[in-house]
Parts: structure tokens; sequence; C-alpha cells
């Protein structure tokens, strides 16, 4: 089973992630990433995917999150276990039965991983994702991983958005990229997105240069 992406605009570049893949979600200080994995998150709790949410930040802030964003929707019981860590070594753990695997920040748990021993961990990660049909989303903060450690996530993952910011003669402009997808596709483009904390949209109209 693959997740759908609900987001209007980019469900018509990327509909939805395939099962068993691992696709890497970048951003800067942008919030828009991680309300992006919430929103994937969600969708699959809502489909009766199982959800483990791994979080460097606090688990009551991250279920208020989800209380907020879910709005009226019924959820079933018992749709996501959250596990709140400090640094990550393996991820073995987290993989089993299918579903969806959110990571958030994967760079920040990671910081402690060599180079070789973050190659060590995804590749381990694809290969239980391959197995166990679980799809797997990390999201990644801009910078934090060292050039290397960068190249390996980006050459492992199946997929990989990316989230920008830069000030324009108008304010903040945002834009994403999507340089590597699973199917061989990329979408060579500057693609204009608006964020209000509450709801993320793709305006395919708009270009940025």
């Amino acid at each position: 089973m693959s997740i759908p992406v609900e987001v209007p605009g980019l469900d018509t570049i990327i509909p939805e992630l395939a099962e068993g893949k691992v696709v890497v979600v970048e951003s800067g200080a942008d919030a828009a990433k991680s309300f992006f994995v919430r929103r994937l998150s969600l969708t699959a709790g809502h489909a009766n995917w199982p959800v483990t949410f791994v979080t460097s930040r606090d688990r009551d802030e991250l279920q208020a999150q989800f209380a907020v964003e879910r709005g009226s929707t019924s959820m079933p019981e018992r749709w996501i276990q959250i596990h709140e860590r400090d640094r990550l070594q393996s991820l073995e753990e987290f993989v089993n039965g299918g579903g969806l695997l959110a990571i958030d920040s994967f760079s920040f748990l990671t910081l402690d991983l060599t180079p070789d021993g973050l190659a060590k961990a995804l590749r381990g990660l694809r290969s239980l994702c391959r197995g166990h049909g679980t799809t797997a989303v990390l999201g990644t903060d801009r910078g934090m991983f060292d050039p290397r450690s960068e190249a390996i996530a980006v050459h492992l993952a199946d997929g990989l958005l990316q989230f920008h910011t830069r000030e324009g003669p108008e304010g903040v402009v945002r834009y994403l990229r999507v340089p590597k997808w699973m199917d061989g596709r990329f979408v060579d483009r500057n693609i204009y997105y608006e964020f209000d904390g509450k709801r993320l949209a793709i305006d395919l109209r708009s270009r940025v240069l």
C-alpha cells in the first residue's frame, strides 16, 4: 500500500510514497518540513496503517500538534507510537510490520554517527523497509550533516524533497525542489509553495527564479 500525498498541488507531482521506500525531506529554518512529515503520518494513520514516529523534541508537544492538525478527523485507536530520543545508533527497533516510520529530526538524532556509521544505518534501514513493506520518511535540517554524510543520505535515499526559503523584494519566498525521486523522475525547477503554519499548498502556476 502506498501513502497518498495529500498536499494540494504537490499531489500532482508526487501522488504517493511507495511502500518499502526511504524518503528524505529536507529544510532550513522553515517548519514546513516537519508539518509535511506530520501530514503524511496523519494520512497513513487515517488509512489504518501503523505509524511509528521518532522525535527529537517533546512527546507531549508532538501529540498536541497532531491533535490540532487532525481537526475533527477520527483516527483509529492507538494509531501512532511516539518515541522520544536524544540520539539514534540503530533503526532496527522501529521497523516492524509495515506502515510508516517517520523520524524528525533524523540529522540531529544521528549527529554522533560517523559517515560510515550513517551509511551502515541507512543501508540497514533500506533493507528492513523492503523486507517489511515499511515506508520511511526522514526529516533532516539543512547544514546539520557534514558534506560527506549529506552525500551519503541523498545517495541512499529513494527520494529527496527539499523545502527552501529566501528573502525577496516582497518578503520571504518559499519554494521546493524534487532533485531525486524513486521512479527516476526529478523536478528541475523551483516550485512556489505557501505555508502559514496550518496549511501547506503548492502553486504550480508560479515559478521562483
